[in-house]
């Protein structure tokens, strides 16, 4: 099968064509042929630095799969062969990933793909879905009239964040940087947006809030300033963040008693932890997606199997608005 290989870590060049054997399901897993994947942010880290989680080497990226069902391992009886499935079960040290024709994963990672979605929305669904619902849903819980705060809202895991908070009920605020950017937050459901370039946290906690401050602050920007989701929260409030590995005063929050979420959703396939939640997440993704409450933004480029090194850059440049896809098969470069 044809792959994108990877011989050491670096710049998107390290990427090279290679042709592998196919992969033969073992006892608990689907071999799936691949439709589409999607680039994210984790996956150009993986990449470049090569951190104890990145596949040994030469290996294969790619976190998201979407696609057919070739065959099925011994055990498996929720999928068979034929099935359209898609999910998030690949590109991390032991496993294989999803920048190839074939991979083979764990079927407990996987869901039934959304009939309301073309393979490419498909594709671009299951790393953020699975980061943004154990935000929304999983740690904070999100109740009806809770009024959230999302950082990034036009990002890939904030768009989803937005959608899945107004799905829970919520009234959603989104920080942007840009008008564009507002008007993709809008778009997306929020009910409020910040320039924050513009405005200080102080000022919009003012402005939207009586200077109470948000009951939950979702810091899905993949930064380094905690500071102003902690600033942004109610006491008594809850905080969550994709990223959490840098220093920060936590004076502030034990000031407020606030509840701190850190979330890293690679951790279920890194220690084998309820594997079967992340199929859950994406099946309930896939009813929120049937009644229009769910859509992925998609970057406007078009890469293939072959262009895996261009996307990389082109998400490493700032340049993407909405999430890159990689067409894989006919089914997703016809659309």
């Amino acid at each position: 099968m044809q792959v994108q290989l990877i011989r050491e870590f670096g710049a998107p060049d390290v990427f090279e064509s290679a042709e592998i054997d196919t992969p033969t399901p073992g006892a608990g897993q689907l071999l799936v042929r691949q439709i589409a994947s999607s680039v994210n942010p984790v996956d150009t880290k993986l990449r470049a630095a090569g951190p104890p989680i990145a596949p040994e080497l030469p290996g294969v990226l790619g976190c998201d799969v979407a696609g057919i069902v070739e065959a099925v391992g011994e055990g498996v009886t929720r999928f068979k062969a034929g099935d359209a499935v898609y999910g998030c079960a690949g590109g991390l040290r032991g496993r294989g990933g999803a920048y190839g024709e074939y991979i083979a994963v764990d079927a407990a990672f996987m869901a039934f793909k959304p009939d309301a979605l073309d393979w490419r929305e498909t594709a671009a669904l299951p790393l953020v879905t699975i980061t943004a619902w154990e935000a929304m849903v999983d740690r904070t819980r999100i109740a009806p009239g809770d009024h959230v705060l999302i950082h990034g809202g036009a990002g890939g895991v904030g768009h989803i964040a937005i959608q899945l908070a107004k799905a829970q009920g919520a009234r959603v605020a989104a920080t942007i940087s840009s008008a564009a950017k507002a008007d993709i937050a809008r778009r997306m459901g929020a009910d409020e947006t910040i320039s924050y370039r513009e405005e200080s946290v102080e000022d919009y906690v003012d402005r939207l809030t009586a200077g109470r401050g948000f009951d939950v602050v979702f810091d899905a920007t993949g930064g380094s300033d905690i500071a102003t989701s902690f600033a942004g929260a109610r006491v008594n409030g809850q905080v969550a963040t994709i990223v959490s590995q840098y220093e920060a005063d936590l004076t502030p929050m034990h000031t407020k008693s606030l509840t701190l979420h850190t979330i890293f959703m690679l951790t279920s396939m890194l220690h084998g932890v309820h594997p079967q939640h992340h199929g859950e997440i994406l099946t309930k993704a896939a009813a929120l997606a049937a009644t229009d409450q769910l859509k992925p933004l998609l970057d406007d480029r078009r890469f293939t199997l072959g262009d895996v090194a261009a996307a990389h850059s082109h998400l490493e440049a700032g340049a993407a608005v909405g999430k890159i896809v990689i067409d894989i098969a006919d089914e997703a470069r016809s659309l």
